[in-house]
């Protein structure tokens, strides 16, 4: 008894779990379109992360919004030095650019680039246990930038949208008269 009050409770102040925040319906059918050199670690990770928020993924060809991947960056700099001049300490960088598109080239998301870090001790003595931590914080950082392409997407809501929409529809008729285009 005193559980089902509990979860009455917390479902009724709007609780919900920390996570991504939903992606409107308004989107759907939505494509993931990544470029050839954007892992597939972190395209995975974007649709899994969709689908789990129920979203409807569709090819290119058939979605109404295309959401873009590309010029992802991957970079490891020492961060640490020791006294006798080699790595302590690594910092490892992924960076993607992330474009939001309608069917009809209207664009919801500018091209907007975005940003993961992390970094983590270097021991030269355990450089097999290193390479292995290192790949699973590049997965990390994957999981991480696929969670920031969610939170650009919630914004999107249909009101929203109409708004893009109304915005560029105005925008485009004020430079035809200056083209010289109807």
């Amino acid at each position: 008894m005193l559980t089902a009050v509990m979860a009455a409770l917390i479902a009724g102040c709007g609780f919900q779990l920390r996570g991504a925040p939903p992606v409107s319906s308004a989107l759907e059918p939505l494509a993931v379109d990544c470029s050839s050199q954007v892992p597939d670690t972190l395209c995975r990770s974007l649709r899994e992360q969709l689908n789990l928020g129920n979203v409807r993924l569709a090819p290119v060809a058939e979605a109404d919004y295309i959401l873009r991947l590309r010029n992802f960056e991957r970079d490891r700099r020492a961060s640490a030095i020791t006294a006798q001049a080699a790595a302590a300490e690594y910092t490892l960088r992924h960076s993607v650019d992330l474009e939001v598109v309608s069917s009809d080239r209207v664009p919801m998301v500018g091209t907007t680039r975005l940003t993961t870090s992390e970094s983590y001790r270097y021991d030269e003595t355990n450089v097999l246990a290193r390479q292995r931590e290192e790949e699973a914080l590049r997965q990390q950082m994957d999981d991480r930038l696929a969670q920031q392409v969610i939170f650009r997407l919630a914004p999107l809501t249909p009101q929203r949208i109409e708004a893009i929409r109304a915005e560029y529809q105005r925008k485009q008729e004020d430079d035809a008269p200056a083209t010289g285009q109807p």
